[in-house]
């Protein structure tokens, strides 16, 4: 049976961004695409049954395959929307959350459809700021031990969050960091915040040269390695 509050009626959860269709996991994958978000659905997820609609921010509800019950719920893109998102499945009774995101690789190293893990994140964005975090804020060591012993190759370090997309390569250039992306910061910080345990396993869908001009990974292989990633993910979530 899966775990959720659905006792409750959404009116009284008064949440105007996720309204549940279907019982809510206590564990949370969380893409930022909602089209993502279904292919992990359907890639992962036996019966998936949908979740969320409302505003387009697509979720997902089922069984992962050990048994056990997992939601796929979309952030959306940014900082602001990732906050909303998280703040209201904390309110529904999710209890841990992994981001499964993507990120332009500042490590020159990282090839188009590696994985890696963010053990924290430079705060380059406002939502972070806002939520209080300082310079860093970090993702909970438990859930990023987890992700590691399931990805024994990932690099895990920090990645720089900003609040830009086209002009990422550039906000993220000189900053440590092993690549740049826009939600993990504010996941972090509202994790800590409400005690919610929060990790980012991210794969590399963009590479930039000297010139922060960007390589983009393509759809196929986007697909296949954004599979490979919410398996290591949900294996990391599992007892």
């Amino acid at each position: 049976m899966v775990r959720s509050l659905k006792s409750r009626p959404v009116s009284e959860l008064a949440h105007p961004h996720l309204r549940p269709t279907a019982p809510l996991a206590e564990r949370v994958l969380l893409p930022g695409d909602p089209g993502r978000a279904l292919a992990l659905a359907q890639a992962l997820l036996l019966e998936p049954r949908m979740f969320n609609h409302n505003r387009g921010l697509w979720g997902y509800t089922g069984a992962a395959p050990d048994g056990e019950p997992l939601t796929i719920q979309a952030t959306g893109m940014g900082g602001p929307s990732a906050a909303i998102v998280l703040s209201e499945l904390i309110a529904l009774g999710a209890r841990r959350a992994v981001r499964v995101g993507t990120c332009g690789a500042l490590d020159p190293a990282l090839e188009l459809g590696a994985l890696l893990i963010a053990a924290e994140a430079v705060c380059a964005d406002g939502t972070s700021r806002a939520l209080g975090a300082g310079e860093r804020v970090a993702a909970d060591p438990t859930l990023t031990a987890a992700l590691s012993a399931q990805a024994p190759g990932a690099p895990v370090g920090p990645v720089v969050s900003v609040d830009l997309f086209y002009e990422e390569g550039r906000a993220g250039a000189g900053r440590e960091g092993l690549a740049v992306e826009m939600e993990a910061a504010t996941l972090f910080a509202l994790g800590a915040a409400k005690s919610v345990p929060v990790g980012c396993l991210l794969t590399v869908s963009d590479t930039f040269d000297a010139n922060g001009e960007r390589e983009r990974i393509g759809d196929q292989q986007l697909l296949g390695a954004a599979e490979r990633m919410g398996a290591v993910a949900i294996a990391a979530l599992s007892r």
